[in-house]
């Protein structure tokens, strides 16, 4: 399989809602970490569940390339920009159902294994504070309700802004 293919396939099985999907892609040690984990998950397994759990809350989930992926000189590195679209129709860590249809930009590195068939390692990026907002959870940036967050945490009341 060539590289942009496993990354493809990386992208179907986010998008499969089948736990199982990731075995095809990665490595048995997989080490996969996200901004919504505690700590780096580190094995085909519990990335399965994590997916679960997105599907779970968000059954229609589905992720699309948004970039034309890159790939370091070796062929072992490799970016892959994406998106996630979703309804949150569950609920999702004490968090109500809120209907609401997210748009979720990511990034996700990933480096291959020693032979280049397999994802190894991946580290995904994407903007919490966003998809709270997209939630209705948090407020939007630069309103009313983000400025009186921000002076309820302490950052205080600026003139101007």
């Amino acid at each position: 399989m060539s590289r942009d293919a496993l990354l493809d396939a990386w992208q179907d099985a986010w998008s499969s809602r089948d736990p199982d999907a990731f075995r095809a892609v990665c490595t048995p040690d997989v080490h996969y970490e996200d901004p919504v984990l505690d700590q780096p998950i580190e094995s085909v397994g519990e990335l399965g569940r994590h997916a679960q759990r997105l599907w779970d809350a968000f059954p229609d989930a589905r992720m699309e390339a948004t970039a034309q992926r890159l790939w370091s000189p070796d062929g072992r590195y490799g970016c892959a920009p994406v998106k996630l679209l979703a309804t949150h129709k569950e609920e999702l860590a004490g968090l109500p159902a809120t209907g609401r249809f997210l748009v979720l930009h990511a990034v996700f590195y990933v480096e291959l294994d020693e032979p280049g068939e397999r994802v190894w390692r991946v580290r995904g990026f994407f903007d919490r504070y966003d998809a709270a907002v997209q939630l209705g959870v948090l407020p939007a940036r630069g309103t009313m309700g983000e400025r009186a967050l921000l002076m309820l945490r302490g950052f205080g009341w600026t003139k101007g802004r």
